[in-house]
């Protein structure tokens, strides 16, 4: 069995599983043997359990995919997580903190790895697609969001080791001062909240927009994951290789009246690309041109693909697949060049990343763009985004290699108009 993903875009979680495995197996024995009738449980977590108790479906379904793992080898060797009141208490506990840096590339995903392996069994395969799981999944992530957004999470906002301001931290972040608006001699860098600091802005000019003639900019700090022309209406998007399928990717069956039908696309071109927990989050227009339409899709939080089989990352290797199911938000613009005409922005949640905030639209306000405007921004952790263009527009894009190894940076031209 390969110990090691082959793809490690974005670097979001460790080359060398045994970091997640001495990870967890620290969450684990700090539980100390307790159970969830020794505390209360924060109220999305005591509602998860209820569900569990009380369906005997998903009852079912947890158990089990904990009793498979127990089957099978996984690349950390072991399954540590056992039983689903220890799986309970985890996530009780990872809501209640903040994520720490770690220079191992464990960069903040501790639900992700607490349910790393679970993921790739045969019953979470089918429990993370349930609707009720991931409306207290959704619950969960929005309680934790709820403490990421207040005061008392800006514990890890200082120089002390495994903490974002740490030297080894900044080294990974190069010019962090120079990037993002902050004052290194404030306190927590003038950050009033971890999701300040996720969510933080750049200085002016720190990110210059590419205007020339026929370019698309960059819309994320990413790397990127894959490039598909020709792409079709439907297709089987979980099986390997994940071909995008256009229906469910703009979630059609639900589609506003602004929103145009899936078929616009059909033939045309999909760009995709991944961020990590240490990229800059906010999204910026990749062309200059009117907002036509804006959705928030509803969706997974911790399904992959089962073709990906024991992902040490997962969803790392499940983008595409995700890309049709994770919560998500589409934006559509009609640029002003003629030869892009419409086109589609896709902010892609993935495992914790649950908010997706859109900034522009109708709603907002704010329908003209030019390029480099900000169209909105993730919410923690890292995630995932597509490119969307119609069959006529015919692109040459600047990354020859997908996957990638290197960020192309927001503003950066990532493809150019063929004359």
């Amino acid at each position: 069995m390969k110990l090691f993903s082959p793809v490690r875009a974005g670097d979001w979680l460790p080359h060398d599983p045994a970091v997640l495995r001495d990870w967890l197996h620290e969450q684990i024995r700090a539980l100390d043997g307790a159970t969830t009738a020794d505390r209360e449980l924060k109220p999305s977590v005591a509602a998860l359990r209820d569900l569990i108790n009380n369906d005997p479906k998903i009852y079912m379904l947890f158990n089990e995919m904990l009793s498979q793992l127990s089957h099978r080898e996984t690349p950390t060797g072991y399954p540590q997580v056992e039983t689903v009141d220890q799986l309970l208490l985890l996530f009780d506990n990872v809501i209640q903190t903040a994520p720490e840096f770690n220079g191992s590339g464990l960069v903040g995903f501790p639900i992700n790895a607490i349910l790393n392996w679970a993921m790739g069994t045969q019953a979470g395969f089918a429990a993370f697609l349930d609707d009720k799981v991931n409306a207290h999944l959704e619950a969960i992530l929005h309680e934790w969001s709820t403490y990421l957004k207040s005061p008392a999470s800006t514990y890890v906002l200082d120089e002390k080791e495994n903490h974002w301001f740490s030297q080894e931290a900044l080294a990974r972040m190069p010019d962090f001062t120079k990037t993002f608006v902050c004052d290194p001699d404030a306190e927590h860098y003038g950050f009033t909240s971890w999701d300040d600091f996720f969510t933080r802005r750049l200085r002016p000019d720190a990110r210059p927009v590419d205007t020339a003639p026929g370019t698309v900019t960059s819309a994320a700090e990413s790397v990127p994951y894959r490039l598909a022309r020709n792409v079709k209406l439907r297709d089987n998007f979980w099986v390997k290789g994940q071909p995008y399928a256009l229906d469910f990717l703009l979630d059609s069956a639900h589609k506003g009246p602004a929103e145009p039908d899936a078929d616009h696309f059909v033939g045309g071109t999909v760009y995709q690309a991944f961020l990590s927990a240490l990229n800059y989050h906010r999204w910026h227009s990749p062309v200059d041109g009117t907002v036509k339409a804006v959705r928030n899709i509803p969706g997974t939080y911790y399904s992959q693909t089962p073709a990906a089989l024991c992902d040490v990352a997962a969803p790392d290797l499940s983008q595409g697949y995700i890309a049709h199911l994770a919560a998500r938000a589409v934006v559509y613009i009609e640029a002003t060049a003629p030869a892009v005409g419409l086109m589609a922005f896709v902010a892609i949640g993935m495992a914790e990343v649950s908010s997706c905030e859109v900034t522009v639209g109708p709603e907002e306000g704010r329908n003209k763009v030019k390029r480099g405007d900000q169209l909105g921004s993730f919410h923690y952790g890292g995630s995932t985004h597509c490119l969307i263009f119609g069959p006529g527009v015919d692109l040459d894009f600047v990354p020859t290699k997908f996957p990638g190894d290197s960020n192309i940076l927001v503003n950066a031209k990532v493809a150019t108009l063929r004359q």
